[in-house]
């Protein structure tokens, strides 16, 4: 199948790529380093000639809520106008499991109306919730650490490791579309305070964490919210098998 994977480049993106290529299958990078701008549209129609299948892994602006939507909302409409085009037959967003009842996060906002206007759109879809990457818990440290310290909501997740995600997404978009799929989930619950901890244990970085609500992440998603339903589709990767894989 000639596939194309919007966000080629990014984490989850290049994976999926990878994937799809080692499958046999003919890849087509959707990128602003690739030439192709979602913002605006440009190099869309050149890109998905010929295309059966869309992947939407693309990231967008995380702090302020009328920015992420307006990034979800331009990028989503562009992509699925110039799909409708070029007759594309299945478009396949990798969403997060929980948002529907997460109100007060920005980037949540933005992906909601990411769903609303895929499910709503020309194109037949399927929408994959998945829970946090194994990476998330470092990645947020990240975000807040000054002079070695750093806060980190004590957020209850069941993270999946990055490369599952991938072959899932890969696995799907060559099947027919769904519609809403199952969550996405790794094996096992976790905490992102101690996540985040072993991770730069494991990476060899000395910061010192600080659970707290007072931040990106405030009490809406405490508790069961970002844990995946019960009738979750698990992948294999233990958080403990993904952190073997951190070291120098």
């Amino acid at each position: 199948m000639r596939i194309a994977v919007a966000g080629a480049t990014g984490n989850i993106g290049a994976l999926t790529v990878a994937v799809l290529t080692k499958d046999g299958h003919d890849v087509v990078g959707i990128s602003r380093s690739l030439g192709v701008d979602l913002l605006t549209g440009s190099g869309l129609d050149e890109a998905l000639a010929g295309v059966e299948a869309v992947i939407d892994v693309t990231n967008g602006p995380a702090a302020e809520r009328d920015a992420a939507v307006r990034f979800f909302a331009t990028t989503t409409r562009n992509l699925l106008a110039a799909e409708e085009k070029a007759g594309v037959q299945h478009h396949v967003l990798l969403s997060i499991v929980g948002i529907a009842d997460v109100e007060g996060n920005p980037h949540y906002a933005g992906k909601r109306e990411q769903e609303r206007l895929v499910g709503e759109g020309p194109v037949p879809w399927t929408i994959v919730p998945a829970t946090q990457f194994h990476d998330f818990a470092a990645m947020v440290a990240d975000w807040t650490e000054q002079d070695g310290v750093a806060t980190i909501a004590p957020l209850l997740v069941q993270p999946i490791a990055p490369a599952d995600v991938a072959t899932i997404l890969a696995e799907i978009a060559t099947g027919q579309p769904r519609g809403r799929y199952v969550d996405v989930a790794g094996p096992e619950t976790q905490d992102l305070v101690d996540m985040a901890r072993r991770t730069n244990t494991a990476r060899g970085r000395d910061i010192r964490l600080v659970p707290t609500w007072a931040g990106p992440f405030d009490t809406s998603m405490a508790g069961n919210v970002l844990l995946p339903a019960e009738n979750a589709r698990l992948a294999p990767t233990t958080f403990d098998d993904w952190l073997g894989t951190q070291g120098g």
